[in-house]
């Protein structure tokens, strides 16, 4: 295998590659330190990044932005029994994957998510053992913590979380001094090192990866950070993953290897310096095959050693000597490196294309963990890696939401519109991404990110049922108790049989699945199916299933959504109540009518709540979704105002484990001066609709402003499906629509619209998110109070008047806001 670039250049070279010039290309420039304490007190907080300097000056108690980069998720215990590894070659308890990701550069990691849903959700934990959290540079800072969301969903997947020491070769702009400064002893303490531990232990992550390449050193200086390394883990959990790059001699010189230049930064004697080291890209297999033996000498596994390879350019088009790594019929060699995975998301088109990538990159080109061609260039990681599972004890729910989306459902209702993502929301992926047995065609399981129960995503089904698919979801170990109960959240397009049963295995026959009918569904919203496995009780889940019976009347187009799948003893948990909820700060986004927030409060008793809810309420009774977290703080990127209003209510509510929910804590947020002037910003703006019921009552005449001309003053159609659309011209930030049904043109009441919805998006892409619904309407104009930004803007009708006249008749309909 040819040398490679060591890590500080391949990350310059991406840098560039995304159009941003990184301090590493530039002249040496004096520190940057890191945000200070007087930011503004409602201003978006952000990872922390120091200089060993700097580090030196941060205090929890004193840093506003600290306790919103709090993980509260702990590392959770796995699971992975060899019986039920998907793929025949991969091999439990043998060589791990270590994953080094840059999720946003080093300064611009925002804390709990943003509104953006373009975003690196990682789905493939249960190939993961170690997630770095990438990033450092001369300009910014050297040290960089992971942001909670990242710890959180990689430690409810069992996955352990690094952050970055990181100094550069002098000519992108490292310095030795800084190197020195990392290794400054006061006494017989390392006070870096234990401004480490208290970082870690605070925002709760697991260690820290060094990469030592700025040269220049000596042994003395090598010596220190084996020291300081050394003494940490003394002291503390802390972990240390080891780059290849500085020697014993203090010089930078990449061995590719474990060698008696770098293996004193693994083990020094009997003493543990790191707990594991990344090996450089230009590995071979008379280096790793000795890398091996000089590891099991020192006392230390071999899997301890992960070999890198860089597929930050390339992703799943890079060489790999897939052989050497991993020989064919012999225990694997090390485990595995992987430099920049994210690769799937940064070259991605559009969503759809970097789960496809993403899916390719971990378990092959056929979208199947346990069907991989090992004779391919890039087999898929799951042909090598079995799978993990951190579903080991109850309850265990999932949503299949993926941290990200286009909305947010709660309980099946649109409570936001808007794109938006934050990993802390991140269920439990599924283990097998996607297994399907069948004797006929498979259905083909997938996320769908345009319906869900909770979140912002689903699990879909679809496809030719003409023989029974079983599609293995999750492993686990979970044992049955006399009220255990296994709830699934489905949803159909027409009422009916569901076809659907629930499938688990036991331990003690871990291949054999026992299937529990779901049942019919009333109608063609969720609905929640309780299924009771006391009869099981005494006897351990080891996989959970899903089974699909076509073993007749075969449905060429089957499609079914699995919103909720729930897994508890007894009912579902009531969580008790947060307390103190405080706006710690606010900052204008738009003086007068919008503003970010910081917000506290007390946590809820009781330590079963698995995140909490943030909504402002409306003034029609509804509510508004604003966020979440696991954390006792939350920082919301804006609130509206609505109208002149001159407070809002904002309530923050407990989640259970069980996805109960507590009552609410509440606060008001005030609004000082006058409210910038809302306008119609439908007024002219061109429109298209389904139909219209003669040529003058085009959709045009809905946007005119007029509702006086006469009965034909108005749109009207007879189509089946009624639409009308408006394009604002780009996205806007809309308060309110209101709509003129045909009593506000002068014609008969009976005749205003009786059902419609609202629907709303921001690029002609994306997909259509309801933001106003209505059924049962009596009333001539209607006003519709929202909070979101969008460029097109639809109306719906499903029952167009009171009685059974077909005909919709709208006179205006306007979007109002700024």
């Amino acid at each position: 295998m040819s040398r490679r670039l060591p890590l500080l250049l391949s990350a310059a070279l991406a840098t560039a590659a995304l159009g941003v010039v990184p301090a590493a290309h530039a002249a040496p420039a004096a520190p940057v330190a890191a945000p200070p304490a007087a930011a503004a007190p409602g201003n978006q907080p952000y990872a922390s990044y120091w200089y060993p300097g700097t580090i030196l000056n941060w205090d929890p108690a004193t840093d506003p932005d600290a306790r919103f980069n709090r993980s509260r998720v702990p590392l959770r215990p796995r699971t992975s029994d060899p019986a039920l590894a998907a793929n025949p070659n991969a091999r439990p308890g043998e060589g791990k994957i270590a994953s080094l990701v840059s999720f946003a550069p080093t300064s611009n990691n925002p804390s709990q998510g943003s509104a953006d849903p373009n975003y690196y959700a990682f789905g493939y934990w249960q190939y993961v053992d170690k997630l770095v959290f990438w990033g450092g540079s001369a300009g910014e800072g050297l040290i960089l913590a992971p942001n909670p969301t990242v710890i959180d969903a990689a430690h409810r997947n069992g996955v352990k979380v690094y952050g970055t020491v990181f100094f550069p070769p002098a000519a992108y702009g490292g310095r030795l001094q800084w190197v020195r400064d990392f290794v400054q002893k006061t006494g017989d303490h390392y006070p870096v090192a234990d401004k480490l531990v208290q970082a870690a232990q605070y925002y709760g992550f697991d260690g820290w990866f060094v990469n030592q390449e700025t040269g220049g050193g000596d042994s003395g200086l090598a010596t220190e950070v084996r020291n300081l390394m050394q003494y940490t883990r003394a002291k503390s959990g802390t972990e240390f993953m080891w780059y290849d790059a500085m020697t014993t001699s203090g010089a930078v010189d990449w061995q590719d290897a474990l060698t008696s230049a770098n293996s004193p930064f693994l083990q020094d004697g009997p003493k543990r310096t790191s707990d594991s080291m990344f090996l450089n890209f230009g590995w071979t297999a008379p280096g790793l095959d000795s890398s091996r033996v000089l590891a099991r000498q020192l006392g230390r596994s071999e899997y301890d050693l992960y070999s890198g390879i860089d597929t930050e350019a390339n992703g799943y088009n890079t060489s790999v000597d897939w052989n050497t790594l991993f020989p064919a019929g012999r225990p694997h060699t090390t485990s595995l490196g992987l430099y920049r995975p994210e690769w799937t998301w940064k070259s991605a088109t559009d969503r759809a294309d970097f789960y496809a990538k993403d899916a390719r990159y971990w378990v092959g080109a056929n979208n199947d963990p346990s069907d991989t061609d090992l004779s391919s260039s890039w087999p898929g990681l799951a042909g090598y890696v079995a799978e993990s599972s951190p579903i080991t004890a109850k309850p265990f729910v999932t949503n299949f939401d993926t941290g990200q989306g286009d909305f947010y459902n709660a309980a099946g209702t649109r409570v936001a519109t808007g794109g938006w993502n934050n990993l802390s929301l991140q269920d439990v992926p599924p283990t097998y991404r996607w297994v399907v047995d069948s004797t006929g065609s498979k259905l083909s399981p997938s996320i769908d990110f345009t319906d869900s129960y909770q979140g912002g995503s689903s699990l879909r089904l679809s496809g030719t049922l003409d023989s029974t698919n079983t599609v293995r979801l999750y492993q686990t170990s979970l044992p049955v108790a006399a009220n255990t109960r296994l709830d699934l959240v489905v949803k159909t397009p027409a009422a009916g049989p569901t076809r659907l049963k629930a499938a688990v295995s036991f331990t003690d026959t871990p291949g054999s699945f026992t299937t529990v009918d779901v049942g019919d569904n009333a109608g063609t919203g969720w609905e929640r199916h309780t299924l009771d496995l006391s009869r099981y009780a005494g006897r351990t889940i080891s996989q959970l299933a899903l089974q699909v019976d076509g073993t007749s009347d075969p449905d060429p187009a089957y499609d079914l959504r699995v919103g909720q799948v729930a897994l508890h003893d007894g009912s579902v948990e009531k969580p008790a109540a947060p307390g103190g909820l405080t706006v710690l700060g606010a900052s204008d986004v738009t003086a007068g009518a919008s503003q970010s927030l910081r917000l506290s409060w007390t946590a809820a008793p009781g330590g079963n709540v698995h995140h909490y809810e943030v909504y402002r309420r409306n003034a029609d009774g509804s509510r508004t979704f604003l966020g979440a977290t696991p954390n006792d703080a939350y920082f919301v990127g804006r609130l509206d105002r609505a109208g002149g209003e001159t407070s809002t209510t904002l309530d923050v509510e407990a989640v259970s484990t069980t996805y109960g929910h507590s009552n609410v804590a509440s606060t008001e947020v005030g609004w000082g001066g006058t409210s910038p002037a809302s306008t119609n910003l439908a007024l002219n703006r061109p429109a298209t609709a389904s139909g219209q019921c003669n040529a003058d009552e085009g959709p045009a005449k809905a946007v005119n402003g007029s509702v006086s001309g006469g009965t034909s003053d108005k749109w009207c159609t007879l189509t089946s499906a009624k639409w009308l659309e408006v394009d604002l011209g780009s996205a806007k930030k809309l308060d309110r629509f209101v709509v003129k049904h045909a009593q506000a043109g002068g014609e008969s009441a009976s005749y205003n619209t009786r059902d419609f919805s609202i629907q709303v998006r921001s690029r002609s892409t994306d997909p259509w998110t309801t933001a106003a619904s209505v059924t049962g309407n009596t009333a001539a104009t209607t006003t519709h109070p929202v909070s979101t930004t969008a460029r097109y803007v639809r109306l719906v009708v499903t029952r167009p008047t009171q009685a059974s006249d077909p005909a919709a008749r709208i006179y205006e309909f306007e979007a109002w806001g700024q």
